[in-house]
């Protein structure tokens, strides 16, 4: 009995890591890989691994770097049971589509580039119908519903707290040495984040496998972020000037036009137009008012009042190229919240692109972003960044709110842990999921904060054994 950890090691995009049981291979998730552009096209097209011997995959969470490389598992030959919860089912369905909309685009547009130079052509990771044959191995399950995997491994989905369906996956496996606890937390959510429940807490957990994506780094109480917020857009519309938010389909929007709704509700909000422009973000948005079982106390009681937490006079769901084209030719003060969240596609790049070189212009960051990516290049405050391939200059000022994060601080990520030890079971943490600066720093704080606990920092692809 082992595990393999073969994405999100030293790294926060392309998780994906392999529990091995009595020769079963049973897989925690398949996100895709963003970095390097050679890189990540080796990576997510090459499998490590033959797929075809993976007997099930167990998925977090519907973020792409989770998610993502599934529909090319299954073209790889896996065939096999794709377990989730009914929220990451449904959101799946939406994000991979788009998914596989936005390759095929941006194939077409390189190919378009390569048959002038008379290069190869490329195609892309995986299309339209490779996600509709995905989606018919998906089975969804709430929370706290126990099922099998295999005679004897039992599993769980315990709410993660971190977005829509997100989920801890718990496994306890029956064996004649004895029996244990394995708990992959996929991303740690906060608590007291808008609309969704707080965290769960396992307990007599075994074995950890934890993300330390803000291991070295606290954020502000989330309860300044609309303060933030607020202050930002009256500071910019008074300039005149728009508000430029990338922002992830899934979580992150649905949260900005929470604390927008607030706002406007408070009358704090000045009488400007807010654009949510991405199909994906729509659906998304659509899945989350299905996905009532996952809301807070407070959300739950604006939805008993008949007030709608995800809509508001001012606000418009863009999905028609048509309409998102006119946004761009706005003059007036305006908000554009658009995907991708790390700026390294879809229409976000559109709205960059005519309104980063307007010194109006804010660019408000409000969720991590990733090495080698537009968005912490925009993070890093560059003059010049690249854009569809041509150099723009970045007059627009950036402003960053980490208070909407999602994912556990260092801190939240210490108390975590130490709740799950405090009955003396876990035998060995596995952190994962953190670029090299985090993951070390946040490996230093366990051991000056825990005792009698393995903390292991995983090597891609070596197999580390799970003994009770």
């Amino acid at each position: 009995m082992h595990i393999e950890f073969w994405g999100a090691v030293n790294e926060t995009t392309g998780s994906m890591h392999i529990f091995q049981i009595d020769g079963k291979r049973i897989m925690l998730d398949c996100g895709l890989f963003q970095g390097p552009r050679k890189l990540t096209r080796e990576r997510n097209t090459n499998f490590p691994f033959n797929p075809a011997e993976i007997y099930s995959l167990i998925l977090s969470h519907a973020h792409i770097d989770h998610c993502g490389n599934i529909p090319n598992l299954i073209k790889k030959g896996f065939e096999g049971v794709v377990f989730a919860t009914t929220a990451t089912q449904d959101l799946c369905g939406a994000l991979l589509r788009d998914s596989a909309h936005i390759q095929e685009k941006d194939v077409e547009y390189v190919n378009k580039k390569h048959l002038k130079k008379g290069e190869e052509l490329v195609e892309p990771l995986y299309t339209i119908e490779d996600v509709e044959r995905a989606l018919t191995h998906f089975k969804g399950f709430f929370y706290d519903r126990t099922f099998n995997i295999l005679d004897n491994v039992v599993c769980n989905f315990l709410d993660a707290g971190h977005i829509l369906g997100s989920s801890f996956i718990q496994l306890d496996i029956k064996r004649n040495d004895g029996n244990c606890r394995l708990v992959f937390t996929g991303d740690v959510g906060r608590k007291n984040l808008p609309i969704l429940k707080d965290p769960e807490i396992p307990e007599d957990v075994d074995f950890l496998i934890i993300e330390t994506t803000y291991g070295n780094r606290l954020h502000d109480p989330i309860g300044k972020a609309e303060e933030k917020l607020c202050s930002i857009i009256n500071r910019v519309v008074q300039r005149r000037g728009k508000i430029i938010i990338p922002a992830f389909s899934v979580g992150r929007t649905q949260e900005i036009v929470f604390s927008l709704h607030n706002l406007w509700e408070a009358g704090r909000l000045p009488k400007i137009p807010v654009f949510v422009d991405s199909p994906l973000s729509v659906n998304a948005t659509e899945i989350f008012r299905a996905h009532t079982e996952c809301y807070d106390r407070e959300t739950m009681t604006l939805l008993k009042e008949e007030n709608d937490p995800l809509g508001f006079s001012n606000l418009t769901y863009v999905t028609s190229v048509e309409k998102s084209k006119e946004i761009n030719s706005l003059t007036e003060p305006c908000i554009i919240i658009s995907s991708s969240g790390m700026c390294e596609a879809g229409r976000i790049l559109h709205h960059l692109k005519n309104n980063i070189e307007d010194p109006r212009n804010l660019i408000l960051i409000v969720g991590f972003q990733s090495q080698n990516t537009l968005g912490r290049r925009l993070v890093e405050k560059e003059t010049v960044v690249k854009i569809f391939g041509e150099e723009y200059n970045r007059k627009a000022e950036v402003e960053i709110i980490n208070s909407y994060s999602a994912h556990a601080d260092r801190n939240e990520l210490l108390e975590f842990i130490l709740e799950v030890s405090k009955k003396n079971h876990l035998k060995k943490i596995f952190l994962v999921h953190g670029e090299e600066k985090s993951i070390t720093s946040f490996n230093e704080l366990l051991h000056e904060s825990v005792n009698g606990i393995e903390i292991i920092i995983p090597k891609r692809g070596e197999p580390y054994s799970l003994i009770p």
